[in-house]
């Protein structure tokens, strides 16, 4: 079988493959139309986020039996085609929800703290304590929108603080010993912290906007390590600006080109995009809640595992 490597991994992923006895091509630099001219010829591909896998390069990839995406989300790849022409879709959400729900963590603590803010002020020589009075987790509620593999990984860490846990999710029976799971009612009315935990969906799309931060009894913080599509920029301005939202921490933005490491590069700053980077009020990084060392290996190991098991049962389907 032939797998054509589309983006720049860890080699473990490359050597993994081959030691299963797949020959693998690498190509990270042709345009989107160039691979489509050759992809008929491969078994499989494995991508992070360079193009979109649409109706057109699936039907062009008539031998294609699984894409396996470095990431969490598949929101890159037209989901449903690919399952009608049996093309198995494969992530590894698993790889790097241990650096996500670190992240979050990381970043309200940062928040809680005035970190950024008092330390730019020590640099210039300011010494101000009483500006910078933190605030604790203790007490708190934490709620969780989205409760898989990233959002049981923050409610874990988090539960440490002695922080209330609950969470929100679509399907059901997904709460466990870290996170109550409620509706979306008593999220409202409890939550003190909100952490976003969900994949980029028509559900998801414009998902923090005026009538869902109104909805809030407090006034509450916001955590967004998933997607910048959940949040409009706009609204979330406004709200910090009415003291709805007291702060935010942002590692994506809806500015960002593509699901992953597409950044905003326009140099027509949106309005609400520079009332964000001048606020103390919040905290921004640049989508790299699940980019560390660590997890460069867990991804990698992930897939190969992934891959391993679905052409074992390719296998056994075929005999």
């Amino acid at each position: 079988m032939k797998i054509l490597l589309l983006d720049s991994n860890h080699p473990r992923i490359k050597n993994g493959l081959e030691s299963m006895g797949l020959i693998c091509d690498e190509d990270y630099i042709s345009s989107k139309e160039k691979v489509e001219e050759k992809i008929h010829s491969y078994d499989g591909i494995v991508i992070r986020s360079r193009f979109k896998i649409d109706k057109t390069f699936i039907d062009k990839a008539t031998n294609l039996k699984f894409i396996a995406r470095v990431g969490a989300g598949l929101e890159s790849i037209d989901e449903t085609y690919a399952k009608e022409k049996n093309i198995q879709l494969i992530a590894a959400p698993e790889g790097n929800k241990n650096a996500v729900g670190e992240h979050a963590l990381g970043m309200i603590l940062a928040l809680f703290n005035k970190f950024k803010k008092a330390d730019n002020e020590i640099r210039q020589g300011k010494w101000l304590r009483e500006d910078n009075r933190g605030i604790e987790l203790e007490g708190k509620t934490v709620g969780i929108i989205g409760y898989g593999n990233m959002g049981k990984s923050f409610a874990k860490k988090i539960k440490g603080f002695d922080t209330a846990v609950i969470c929100y999710d679509i399907k059901k029976n997904v709460g466990d010993e870290n996170a109550k799971q409620v509706s979306l009612k008593e999220l409202y009315k409890k939550t003190d912290i909100l952490s976003l935990h969900t994949p980029q969906t028509e559900l998801t799309q414009n998902m923090v906007n005026n009538t869902f931060i109104n909805k809030f009894r407090k006034s509450i913080y916001i955590i967004n390590t998933a997607r910048g599509s959940a949040v409009v920029t706009d609204d979330l301005v406004k709200a910090i600006k009415d003291n709805k939202i007291l702060g935010a921490c942002l590692d994506v933005l809806e500015y960002e080109k593509g699901s992953f490491e597409n950044f905003f590069t326009d140099e027509n700053l949106p309005k609400a995009f520079q009332y964000l980077i001048n606020s103390d009020k919040v905290l921004l990084s640049p989508h790299v809640a699940g980019w560390t060392v660590e997890s460069k290996f867990k991804l990698a190991d992930t897939i190969v595992k992934k891959i391993s098991t679905f052409l074992d049962q390719h296998k056994s389907i075929k005999k």
